[in-house]
């Protein structure tokens, strides 16, 4: 009863939640259940957290933090991966301070961009620094608009831009997750995302709502992972499309993952092939106490600038099509619009950019007023730089990215649909296409693949069968063939550094 008081009692004020004080409410109701196990590398590095314990630890560093910031101040959390980082972000924002996460995967000179860009007075790099002796202090009051966090992009097309975030893009949404059935607190996810990215810090900020345990693996390792979903029968694994590649190359499909009822992907396109895939290992339900037909696949979309996921898609076994269309139903709050170059909405089934609004929308780029009037309009609406088509019941279909369309003599030429093809050959595993400036054409695409173990395709071979296959002008020029694709923390392909490779 009481649990449910506490439960009830969360949503109805949930509407003032803050960074600052979500881990005190959280434990008032989830009390000693265990919130997270993490699983570093080593046996000694493992631990186990209850919520309280969390909130604990969150009022501890709060007092850390206060004697090294004053409220209102930037404070760079730069500790290795790991759930640390969530906690450090919460107890700078209860000391009143911007948290600023760097994930640990940006090169060194990405990092110092990060620290002088968001002008933080304070850079932390162990909970050490500031798990002493001072006492813990009182949340400092904010309200949901104010600015809880900056989170930077991840630099797919240049420097990180540093996304300004409220209390009520990152944690608004928590009171609906409080209200899961109990049921689903029977489940465990398996995690192994860099959280200071959107969309490790916004799921496990949101399974952390629903009182679903997480077995959190600070690096992504496809053998641990496997290893994690079958010894712990895990439900729900969350993980972005590079690591569903992974997962298959590490021998997934002769894995036990019956037990997983949830597959869920963001953070880039997920190809339908992948989907269907790991749909069949899993299983959503039980006969008799055995699972039996396939899993559930989910697919968010959204980005930093969205504050997390703006709109989920659903993959059903037995289903042939998935429900919510290409980018999936816009979730509570958000609102879609394609349109044309002018900014003009187009009718259904015709392509244009995606433009969103909702709670979670940022309200610009620190410091960058220039790329914040090139992201947001002026009534407020995010150009996602996504290409799309609307469909029935507000639905929406993907149908590439703005800034991977490449003009070549004229002619508009989608990256994706280039990359689709060279992966059609069989021994390409993934592909990723870019243009290069080319005197006569405007644009030429040329492509960097990672080919299957023990191929000997050539580049010259797979320019001649891509040319076979594309338009003229849609065949790459030039082909470059190498052993993994630059990428940034979040597992995205680098375009600028893959067109580094042809310059």
């Amino acid at each position: 009863m009481r649990n449910g008081f506490q439960r009830a009692s969360f949503v109805v004020r949930g509407r003032g939640l803050t960074l600052g004080t979500v881990a005190e409410r959280l434990a008032e109701i989830h009390g000693d259940s265990c919130l997270v196990e993490e699983r570093g590398e080593s046996p000694s590095s493992r631990r186990t957290l209850t919520y309280t314990e969390a909130a604990e630890r969150v009022a501890r560093w709060s007092g850390g933090v206060a004697g090294l910031a004053a409220p209102g101040d930037r404070v760079v959390v730069a500790v290795p991966n790991g759930y640390d980082v969530l906690l450090l972000c919460l107890a700078a924002s209860r000391a009143g301070c911007i948290p600023v996460p760097i994930n640990g995967r940006m090169r060194p000179e990405e990092i110092d961009h990060v620290v002088q860009d968001s002008g933080a007075t304070v850079v932390l790099r162990s909970s050490a620094e500031v798990g002493g002796g001072l006492a813990p202090v009182a949340a400092v009051p904010a309200a949901p608009g104010d600015l809880a966090a900056l989170l930077y992009t991840s630099g797919t097309t240049g420097k990180p831009k540093g996304a300004r975030l409220t209390h009520r893009a990152l944690v608004g949404q928590l009171p609906a997750a409080v209200l899961w059935p109990s049921a689903l607190r029977r489940d465990e996810a398996v995690l192994a995302l860099p959280v200071a990215h959107i969309m490790g810090f916004s799921s496990l900020l949101g399974l952390a709502g629903a009182g679903i345990q997480t077995c959190f693996l600070p690096t992504f390792r496809a053998k641990a992972v496997l290893d994690a979903i079958e010894t712990r029968r895990a439900t729900i694994f969350v993980g972005v499309p590079a690591m569903y590649r992974m997962l298959l190359e590490a021998g997934a499909e002769d894995r036990d993952l019956s037990s997983v009822r949830v597959w869920a992907s963001g953070a880039d396109v997920m190809p339908p092939e992948l989907t269907r895939r790991f749909t069949r290992m899993g299983s959503a339900t039980t006969l008799f106490g055995r699972p039996v037909g396939g899993a559930a696949f989910v697919e968010g979309y959204g980005m930093v600038e969205s504050g997390g996921g703006a709109a989920v898609r659903l993959s059903l076994p037995g289903v042939a099509m998935p429900l919510f269309g290409g980018f999936g139903l816009p979730l509570p709050g958000y609102r879609f619009r394609v349109v044309d170059d002018a900014g003009h909405d187009l009718p259904p089934g015709a392509v244009g950019e995606l433009w969103l609004k909702g709670p979670g929308v940022t309200s610009g780029y620190h410091g960058d007023d220039a790329a914040t009037d090139g992201a947001l309009t002026s009534d407020g609406w995010l150009r996602t730089g996504d290409l799309a088509r609307k469909g029935a019941l507000g639905t929406v279909a993907f149908a590439g990215r703005k800034k991977d369309v490449l003009m070549v003599g004229g002619y508009s030429v989608g990256a994706n649909e280039v990359e689709r093809a060279l992966e059609a050959h069989p021994d390409v595993l993934e592909a990723a296409v870019t243009g290069l400036v080319d005197d006569r054409m405007g644009e030429v695409p040329v492509a960097a693949v990672r080919l299957a173990p023990g191929s000997r395709a050539t580049a010259d071979h797979l320019v001649g069968w891509a040319t076979e296959r594309l338009s003229s002008h849609k065949a790459p020029r030039r082909i470059v063939v190498v052993d993994e694709l630059p990428r940034t923390g979040t597992g995205k392909v680098q375009k600028s550094e893959v067109r580094a490779l042809f310059e």
